[in-house]
């Protein structure tokens, strides 16, 4: 499961593909320097998104 306070690094090494997720709610700089040590929760607010409703849809994505 994934935590609001991990940080992107982490879910993306968890849950490969789920780079999708964040691009739909518009957050397109994973490949910064800052999303490795940055927590979703951080991140979210960092771009005025719901940290619930991303947390939610990174926790339904199936891994294929």
């Amino acid at each position: 499961m994934i935590d609001k306070n991990m940080t992107i690094y982490e879910v993306l090494q968890l849950k490969p593909g789920c780079e999708e997720i964040f691009f739909g709610f518009g957050m397109h700089c994973l490949g910064c320097p800052v999303s490795r040590g940055e927590s979703v929760k951080d991140a979210a607010a960092a771009h005025g998104i719901d940290v619930d409703a991303l947390m939610k849809a990174l926790n339904e994505f199936e891994v294929k």
